[in-house]
């Protein structure tokens, strides 16, 4: 059976669905390879600490070499005296995690088919935006009735549907070019504009047709 989409906003009716898309087999470890290098990627790596060449301070030897009784020490910024530099310390470091483009785009397509699948896709008529309205983008979502967490994907000059979303309670507004397989799976219902979902398409990895 083919995937189809309910269409929101305009005339009640489905829109079938590219099968080379939203018909894609679902792969776990792709997915879970794909969500971990996303979500690694947006972590920062800036920790870090002094290590004693780094501590100001402690030029000369604490006490003389002999005849105090005490270890001898060459400098206060040693690890063994409170203020003094770490052993080891950890420093800035990335998280990156290679994952190749042909499965990032497959991943994308099986969260993509998993939604199609569950009846969780819808595609938005942007055209009945007029005007930006968070009440009207309200209704659309409670007239559908699927459950939240919700992602809108739409297209970046569609500024009314932009702003009419991105303000309803756990309802995240992303646009084509920077859609991610952790934010498809993470919602319970996707909803994509009509004319972003050529876009969509191209980055699950669909050849543009000339």
């Amino acid at each position: 059976m083919a995937a189809k989409a309910t269409v929101l906003g305009g005339s009640a009716k489905d829109l079938a669905l590219d099968a080379e898309v939203f018909e894609a087999e679902v792969k776990p470890h792709l997915v879970h390879e794909t969500i971990r290098a996303e979500l690694n990627a947006a972590r920062r790596g800036t920790r870090g600490a002094k290590s004693r060449g780094l501590v100001s301070g402690g030029r000369s030897k604490p006490w003389r070499q002999k005849g105090t009784g005490r270890a001898r020490q060459g400098t206060i910024r040693a690890p063994q005296f409170t203020g003094g530099g770490v052993a080891f310390p950890p420093g800035m470091r990335s998280f990156d995690v290679k994952v190749n483009r042909k499965a990032r785009r497959a991943a994308l397509r099986g969260a993509l088919s998993h939604h199609a699948a569950n009846g969780t896709l819808a595609v938005l008529d942007a055209g009945s935006f007029e005007a930006p309205s968070t009440k009207q983008a309200k209704g659309v979502l409670e007239a559908w009735g699927k459950d939240a967490p919700v992602l809108v994907v739409a297209h970046e000059d569609e500024e009314a549907v932009v702003k009419s979303f991105r303000n309803l309670e756990r309802v995240l507004v992303t646009v084509p070019a920077e859609l991610e397989v952790a934010a498809v799976v993470w919602a319970r219902a996707l909803v994509v504009t009509e004319s972003a979902l050529p876009l969509v398409e191209q980055r699950a990895g669909k050849e543009a047709s000339a």
